[in-house]
């Protein structure tokens, strides 16, 4: 399945959600993520649902190439 890092007319992600994004394709755990952000793992899942609906990345593996392609596209890490 192709990952589309934004198919037209699709939300921006929030700077949250890319702050999620980027902790995740660090390899992080969501418990990890949690307490860097200083949010609860609930949030963190839920960050990553909506992620998944603004995205075509129904796997981490398909986040984490989204990751890298919004990266590359804004040449910086969030």
């Amino acid at each position: 399945m192709p990952v589309d890092s934004r198919p037209q007319n699709a939300p921006a992600l929030s700077h949250r959600e890319r702050q999620v994004l980027t902790h995740i394709a660090e390899g992080l755990s969501h418990k990890q993520v949690a307490r860097r952000l200083g949010i609860s793992v609930h949030t963190v899942s839920t960050y990553l649902r909506r992620i998944r609906t603004k995205r075509t990345a129904p796997t981490v593996a398909h986040l984490i190439r989204l990751s890298l392609t919004e990266e590359a596209k804004t040449g910086a890490k969030n």
